[in-house]
Formats: structure tokens, sequence, C-alpha cells
């Protein structure tokens, strides 16, 4: 496949990202006034005289998204830690600033400006949500510093100053879809939380699903953290539709999940095939209530390997034999290693060098070997479907051979002309 030239995403600022909440189109703009007016003539006050070298974590510890994102605040810690005990990064340890994104888009582009300009950190990792990623994507870009986001998403985008350590489209919703159709799928119902993520997603699944003959018999839409789900449930109760795709964000989850339940609805009789919920997830919602149903992601704390079994170990070992791991605080684990070894690939802190140097870095992460695409910012990634067991871990159904290369704006995919 022809490698994807880099395009960057450039907002007017961080209120007008909030606005794109509600849309549904990602964009591309290679250069541009805004682009000439920030990067360029950005300086960075990164200190590297000393023993030390800050970066910055954000992660919302507060708010509807704090039952996803302290895990990945805890798994970035400990891979602070096993940095530090391994020597640093070029010699120097890692000073960690730690910020609240508070589940608030505008408090992520406060925050990341705060840590890149106050802080002078080398290097910041976080955010979840699309809406937060898109507020902080003008700080990065204006500043010229790098941010390391985690989360699966809906791809159109492109930043020289993102890695994106999540699936893209193709590499999670794309082969979910897949998975859904070969198990007989005809119709879908869609559901999801009301901002960019679950709109754009929705967006794709449509042009899927009229390419493929799959009938969408509903999409609604709820505001993050809503918890009444008694009119959406019963809508999709009366579709009687083959399988439901949730783009559900954050606490919804558990309020959907319930009244999934509660309606009487089961994984037998109309499979929900989720892309948010991972095993942190499912604690919450209540194994009850969503055992047996389906998840497309690229890790599962099951996945059998000798990496994931140290992670694991490690990762129990520093918070408690009962907290389980997760595709989210696992590709975030894995992105401050890759920044660590782009770093030493580079010899420097210096954002340019960083970024030169990250084309084909690989970790060998929990989830298996992942390899940086530079021109896109994107890695590849194997796919998994998996469903929810009884133990209230996610059990591998369906694996991709091998890691599937990222293609955020699906140029690879004729039904998808036009999306971006």
């Amino acid at each position: 496949m022809t490698p994807t030239p880099l395009r960057t995403r450039v907002a007017l600022a961080a209120v007008a990202a909030l606005a794109m909440t509600l849309s549904a189109c990602g964009a591309r703009v290679a250069g541009g006034d805004e682009a000439d007016t920030s990067a360029a003539s950005a300086e960075s006050c990164v200190d590297t005289s000393g023993d030390t070298v800050k970066i910055g974590f954000l992660n919302s510890l507060s708010g509807t998204m704090a039952i996803s994102e302290q895990t990945v605040f805890d798994s970035l810690s400990l891979a602070a830690e096993e940095i530090n005990a391994d020597g640093g990064v070029l010699g120097k340890q890692l000073e960690v600033v730690s910020e609240d994104g508070a589940s608030e888009p505008t408090v992520f582009a406060e925050k990341a400006e705060k840590l890149i300009v106050s802080d002078c950190v080398a290097a910041v990792f976080g955010g979840w949500t699309s809406a937060s990623r898109k507020a902080m994507l003008p700080v990065f870009e204006g500043n010229d510093a790098l941010l390391f986001y985690p989360v699966q998403y809906e791809g159109l985008e492109a930043s020289e100053n993102i890695f994106y350590s999540g699936a893209t489209t193709n590499q999670q919703i794309i082969p979910a879809l897949d998975y859904l159709r070969e198990q007989g799928a005809t119709s879908l119902f869609l559901v999801g939380s009301d901002y960019v993520f679950p709109r754009t997603a929705n967006k794709i699944i449509n042009a899927y699903a009229q390419e493929h003959g799959i009938e969408v018999l509903g999409e609604e839409y709820a505001p993050l953290g809503h918890t009444d789900f008694a009119t959406i449930v019963g809508k999709v109760r009366s579709a009687g539709a083959d399988a439901v795709f949730n783009t559900l964000n954050g606490d919804s989850n558990v309020a959907f999940f319930k009244e999934y339940r509660n309606i009487g609805l089961t994984a037998e009789e109309m499979p929900v095939m989720s892309v948010s919920i991972a095993e942190e997830e499912v604690g919450g919602i209540g194994i009850d209530n969503v055992e047996g149903q389906l998840t497309a992601w690229n890790y599962y704390q099951t996945v059998d390997s000798p990496e994931n079994d140290a992670f694991v170990a490690a990762f129990q070992e520093a918070y408690g034999e009962d907290r389980v791991t997760s595709d989210p605080m696992e590709a975030a684990y894995a992105s401050l290693h890759l920044w660590r070894a782009m770093v030493e690939e580079a010899g420097s802190f210096d954002v340019a060098a960083v970024q030169e140097a990250a084309d084909g870095t690989t970790f060998e992460a929990p989830e298996g070997t992942v390899t940086i695409d530079g021109e896109n910012h994107h890695l590849s990634k194997t796919a998994l479907i998996g469903r929810i067991g009884p133990d209230g871990l996610i059990h591998t159904e369906w694996s991709s051979d091998g890691p599937i290369e990222p293609d955020p704006f699906l140029e690879s995919y004729d039904w998808a002309a036009g999306l971006s």
C-alpha cells in the first residue's frame, strides 16, 4: 500500500474544537495559514541540562471519563517507573508532571498549554475522547510539541505533532463490521455518545453498510454522562436488528447495559459490538449486564505472550491483584516505551529529531509487535474481536493475520471515498 502523505488537522482554537463535538466530519489540511503561524515559530523551553527531563501525563481523573482514564494514568506511571529503573532516557530520569483533564475538552486544551509552556515537558501522554484530542491538537501544533494519544478513534486525521498508539478505523471498526457480517448480520442499530468519535464512526459504518447490503435500522445518540436509556433501548428492541454497534463512552455504558438487560435483551438474541468497553469498564458495568457481549480491540488481558504475562504481573504487583489491564492503557504503556526508543534513536529530545527518527520504530508490546508509520504517525496493530466472559475478562474470538497497517483516511477502500 502506498504510504499516505502526512496531513495536519488544524482547528482555529480549543473553543472551536468544542463545537465540533456535534459534527461527524474528519478533515485534513496540508499546510494552510493556521499551520504557517504555529509550529514554525514555536520555541521549546524543555530543559535537558540536568539529570532529569519532564514529561506530562494528561488524563481525566475526575468526571464521566474517569472510569476509563484512571487506568491509563496508572499504566503510564508504570512505564515511567520501568524506564527510570532501566536507566531513563538518554541517561536522564523521567520527572512526571500530571494534570487532570476533568472530562472536559476545554480543560484538556488549557492543561496541555500549561504542560508545554509552563512546565516545559518534552512530550505529553494522554487524552481519551476525540473531543479532547481535537481541542488539544491546535495547542500541540501551535507550540510544536508532541502528544501521544492512546485510544482507538474514528480516523480521518493525522498530525505531525500527534502519535496515535490506539487503533484507527481499519484496525478496529472495519474488522468488527466484517466479523458481524461473517456471523450473518444483515441489519444494525447504532448507539453512541453525542460527540465526534461516535458520529464520525457511524458515518463510516453507514458507508460500509451501504456497500455491503447491511440495513441500518436506527441511529441514536446520548450526551456524555447520560444515564437514562429507557427510550433508546426501547427503540433498539422495537427495531429488531441483528446486532447493535455501540460507540458509547464512559459511564453511560453502565446505564445502557443495565437497561438492555432489564428490558430482556440478551447477547444471544441481539448481540452488542462495543468499541469503547474494555476490561476496566466491565467491572463498573457489572458482569451480569455484559456477559457474552462482543468487543473489538487490539489487546486483551488474556493475550497469551511472555510480554503480556510480564506486563499483567507488573501492573497487578503495582496496583493490586484485583486490577485488570485493557487496550487503551496498554497502548498508553507502549507509547511511552516507543517515545523512549524514538528519542534514543534520535539522540535528542528535540521534536523534529524525534519525528525524523519515528518511522519504523518498533516495540514488543503486550499486544504484540507494534511499529510506527512515519508518514501518518499511527501504529501497525493486530485486530481482535473478543467476547466478555463470566470471569469479567475478554476472550479472543477472532484475530487478524498479524498486524494491520494503519489507513487513517481509508484510502484503500473505494466505498469510503469522500468521507474525509
